[in-house]
């Protein structure tokens, strides 16, 4: 068979460098072909090599026929990786030709992981948030922590950052960044000083089947979103119980994550992100609702993003051709 597929390495993707607003909408249109029943993405396969279950492989496929995407991701999520120098997300994403199936494109995933995740989170804010929304709390520092900051500073008028990390090194480095983006932004001794007040909560470590309750009942305030990258890892039972509207990204994930072990005592589903974008579910209804996004990551985030990747890299002469 003489066809050959574009590899893209990290610093290819990276090269490609798509904006954080082409993501934001790219990702925005395939919830809108989920919440129409026109996506075809079955749940994560996982397999947990190591001790403890706390580390994952993912097989993550899906098909988007108005995008003419079709591919899988194969990433794996390792929380020990940090103090072995390594990143935490590691992994591969193969496009295929829709027509005959032939992959076309194979590309390192860590770059598209970590802004598409962002962007689902700035879109679940876009509907659950209060639109005036201006005061941030990142909870976890490291690269989901920039990702959420980013996607929210694209999506909202943010003027405040609140930085809370086990390590302050990593909340400095949140600091700055933040205030390299023209936000005025503080490292705090806690995660309450930093939740206290916010508008937003974003929770972005590591994910644990066993929750450490980081963040506790009371305070979050009234009207706050909170967009929960890291599970329900970082949350108490209390506090989550708070919650007027509980969404996810995807219900049939959800539930299988529930059967491994996670979610465990949450609140009942009001609905799907995708029902909420295209209007079968309504987002915020009132100033003083607590809304809570636990996004999953979704095969569909990156199905959206990868094509436009792939289009670009060709374009720009970005990455290396090799033979099937």
């Amino acid at each position: 068979m003489d066809r050959k597929f574009l590899y893209l390495s990290f610093d290819d993707v990276n090269r490609v460098n798509l904006t954080m607003k082409e993501v934001i909408a790219a990702v925005e249109a395939g919830f809108t072909e989920m919440g129409h029943g026109r996506a075809e993405m079955p749940p994560k396969n996982a397999i947990h090599p190591g001790a403890g279950g706390d580390n994952y492989i993912h097989g993550m496929p899906c098909y988007i026929p108005a995008m003419k995407s079709a591919g899988v991701k194969w990433v794996a999520g390792y929380p020990g990786n940090l103090q072995k120098g390594l990143p935490y997300n590691t992994g591969l994403l193969a496009l295929n030709d829709v027509e005959d199936g032939v992959v076309y494109a194979l590309m390192d995933c860590r770059w598209i992981t970590t802004k598409r995740t962002g962007a689902a989170s700035a879109i679940s804010a876009k509907y659950l948030a209060r639109p005036e929304s201006s005061t941030i709390a990142v909870i976890a520092c490291g690269v989901q922590g920039h990702s959420n900051l980013e996607a929210m500073s694209e999506a909202f008028k943010l003027q405040k950052v609140r930085a809370y990390d086990p390590l302050p090194a990593q909340a400095e480095k949140l600091v700055a960044y933040a205030r390299s983006l023209g936000l005025e932004a503080e490292a705090t001794e806690g995660a309450e000083k930093a939740v206290r007040g916010a508008d937003i909560v974003v929770s972005s470590g590591p994910i644990f089947k066993q929750p450490y309750d980081a963040v506790r009942e009371g305070w979050m305030e009234e009207g706050a979103f909170a967009s929960l990258v890291d599970f329900d890892s970082s949350w108490s039972r209390a506090a989550l119980a708070q919650a007027d509207k509980w969404t996810t990204d995807n219900i049939g994930q959800y539930r299988h994550y529930q059967d491994l072990g996670y979610f465990q005592n949450c609140p009942e589903i009001y609905g799907e992100l995708g029902e909420i974008v295209v209007g079968q579910k309504k987002g915020r209804e009132t100033a003083q609702e607590r809304t809570f996004a636990a996004n999953l990551g979704l095969a569909l985030d990156d199905m959206a993003v990868a094509p436009l990747i792939y289009a670009k890299a060709k374009e720009m002469g970005v990455g290396v051709w090799l033979p099937l």
